[in-house]
C-alpha cells in the first residue's frame, strides 16, 4: 500500500465523498499517478463496503439542500408573481372578494383531483366566510378542456354568479367533458348560450389562458389541481383540515 493512504483511509473516503458532488479539474487528476487513483479507489470501495450507511447519509442530505434550494427558488417565484396571482381583473373570483386571505387555484375541468377536491373547497370557503379564492383556468388534459376553460371564461362575461353556477355544475357532473355536457352545464347555470359560443372564441381569452400557462410554468406547477394559500404553494388534491390550516397560517402572517 502507498505510505500514508493506510493511515488516513477515512479521511481520504469521506474526502472524496464529498468531493465527488464538485467539478472534477484537471490539476485535481493530475496531481495523481496511476497507482494512486487506483489506491484511493480501492479505499473509497472498500470504506463505502463497511459504511454503506454513509452513502444514504450523502443521499439525505443531498435531497434536504435540493428541497431547500427548490422551496427558495419556489419563494422568489411567489413573490415576483405576486399581481399576476392575485390582481387579475379578469380572473374569477368566487367567495368573498374582499376576504382578508386569498386562496388561488389552479385546476382543469378534466381533472379528477380537481373534481374530489372541489367539496372540500367550497365547504372550506363557506365555514370560513373570509375567504377570497382565484379561479385559475390551466386546461393541460387534452382539447376538452381548452373548451371547457374557454366557455367558463367567456361565462364570467354574463357576471360572476353566471360562472359561480357554471363553474359548479360542471365541476360536480360525472363522466366525461364533452361540448354537451359543456353547453348542458350553461344552461343549468342560466347562461346565454348563444352569447356564450360567441364569446368562448374572443382572442382575449386566449390570451388569459396562455397567461396561466406561463404563470403555472414560472411557479414550477406542472399538474392539477395547484394552490398557492398566502406564501405557500400546494400541489395536489388536500383535503379541508389541510387548506383550513393553511389559510390560518396565511391570515396569521
Amino acid at each position: 500500500m502507498i505510505p500514508m493512504l493506510r493511515s488516513f483511509r477515512p479521511l481520504a473516503a469521506a474526502f472524496l465523498i464529498a468531493g465527488a458532488a464538485l467539478p472534477a479539474t484537471a490539476s485535481a487528476a493530475e496531481s495523481f499517478s496511476d497507482a494512486q487513483k487506483t489506491e484511493i479507489e480501492t479505499v473509497v470501495r472498500d470504506y463505502l463496503i463497511k459504511h454503506p450507511e454513509v452513502v444514504l447519509q450523502a443521499m439525505q442530505e443531498l435531497q434536504a439542500r435540493q428541497e431547500k434550494e427548490e422551496k427558495a427558488q419556489q419563494q422568489a417565484a411567489l413573490k415576483d408573481n405576486r399581481r399576476a396571482l392575485l390582481s387579475n381583473p379578469d380572473d374569477p373570483v368566487m367567495g368573498n372578494p374582499k376576504g382578508d386571505v386569498t386562496v388561488v387555484e389552479f385546476f382543469d375541468y378534466q381533472c379528477g383531483y380537481c373534481k374530489r377536491v372541489f367539496p372540500s373547497l367550497m365547504d372550506t370557503i363557506k365555514a370560513d366566510g373570509k375567504v377570497r379564492v382565484v379561479m385559475k383556468e390551466l386546461p393541460v388534459l387534452g382539447p376538452a378542456s381548452i373548451v371547457a376553460a374557454r366557455h367558463a371564461l367567456a361565462a364570467k362575461m354574463q357576471g360572476q354568479a353566471k360562472y359561480d353556477a357554471f363553474h359548479n355544475t360542471l365541476m360536480a357532473a360525472r363522466g366525461p367533458v364533452t361540448e354537451d355536457s359543456i353547453m348542458s352545464a350553461a344552461r343549468t347555470a342560466g347562461l346565454d348560450t348563444t352569447r356564450l359560443a360567441t364569446d368562448a372564441k374572443r382572442p382575449e381569452i386566449e390570451q388569459q389562458l396562455r397567461a396561466n400557462m406561463e404563470l403555472a410554468s414560472a411557479l414550477g406547477i406542472s399538474g392539477t389541481p395547484a394552490f398557492v394559500i398566502g406564501d405557500t404553494l400546494i400541489p395536489g388534491a388536500v383535503e379541508a383540515p389541510v387548506l383550513k390550516k393553511a389559510i390560518d397560517e396565511a391570515r396569521k402572517g
